[in-house]
């Protein structure tokens, strides 16, 4: 007579983060904004880290938020900002370098292109080497890149080996740190402030464009990057990978 081997299935994982702290730099706005909001709506303790700490007065929803300075191009700005922080569970990098900032392959000079990798590229390492040392067991690092690390287009020649460089650096830092799980997040198009700068008849066109087009026949929202970001926090058995958070977009032709 045989006896069963099997052993009982374990509760998946949940999206609890209650008792947690987590860190997201660039969490001021855009994606970083709708990465914390989840991560606080699940019970986290949330500091946002920026630039430039934001009044009450000014940024009202951001109440709710431990803010620290912290300029991802000063390595010194960012050993600063950890050291203040302390011990913590999770790092979420959203950050990058602003809007006119990226490098054009035949720009006059390469002092966008460099900016944009320095920001985007040797910032998320920064920012992962001084949080490493405080994070707690368990803890996680989650980059940010993009679908245009797999679908370069005209125009966007800094920003494509930069993406594609974050996602080559989660995979070294998740042998590198192990057991501290580090991924990647590649979203698609979302409808955040990041599109302020075109005007509104166009971004409207655009996302007209993005929801006839995309398999998930609509655009992307913040709280979609958030959700999966609460899943690379939480899941305990997902490293050196990257999510893709596109609605299909890499599997279509460009819509700009």
């Amino acid at each position: 007579m045989s006896t069963s081997t099997h052993q009982p299935l374990a509760a998946a994982p949940s999206l609890n983060l209650a008792g947690k702290k987590v860190v997201v730099v660039g969490g001021k706005s855009g994606i970083g904004l709708g990465i914390a909001q989840a991560a606080q709506a699940a019970g986290a303790q949330v500091v946002v880290a920026s630039r430039r700490v934001a009044t009450i007065q000014e940024r009202a929803d951001l109440g709710n938020f431990e803010q620290v300075s912290l300029d991802m191009r000063d390595e010194a700005s960012v050993r600063q900002a950890f050291a203040g922080i302390g011990a913590f569970d999770h790092l979420v990098v959203t950050a990058a370098p602003d809007i006119g900032s990226w490098g054009g392959f035949m720009d006059a000079d390469m002092q966008g292109a460099r900016s944009y990798m320095e920001g985007k590229y040797l910032g998320s390492w920064a920012c992962a080497r001084h949080a490493a040392p405080l994070l707690r067991a368990g803890g996680s690092i989650t980059f940010l890149s993009g679908g245009l690390a797999v679908r370069p287009k005209p125009g966007f020649a800094a920003v494509t080996p930069a993406f594609a460089a974050v996602e080559a650096l989660s995979a070294a830092l998740a042998i590198e740190l192990a057991p501290t799980r580090v991924n990647t997040l590649r979203p698609g198009f979302t409808d955040t402030d990041m599109w302020g700068f075109l005007p509104a008849e166009v971004r409207a066109g655009l996302k007209e464009k993005v929801a006839a087009a995309f398999p998930a026949r609509r655009v992307g929202r913040a709280e979609d990057i958030g959700h999966a970001a609460l899943f690379l926090m939480t899941n305990p058995y997902v490293t050196g990978t990257v999510v893709e958070v596109s609605g299909g977009e890499t599997l279509v032709d460009s819509v700009s």
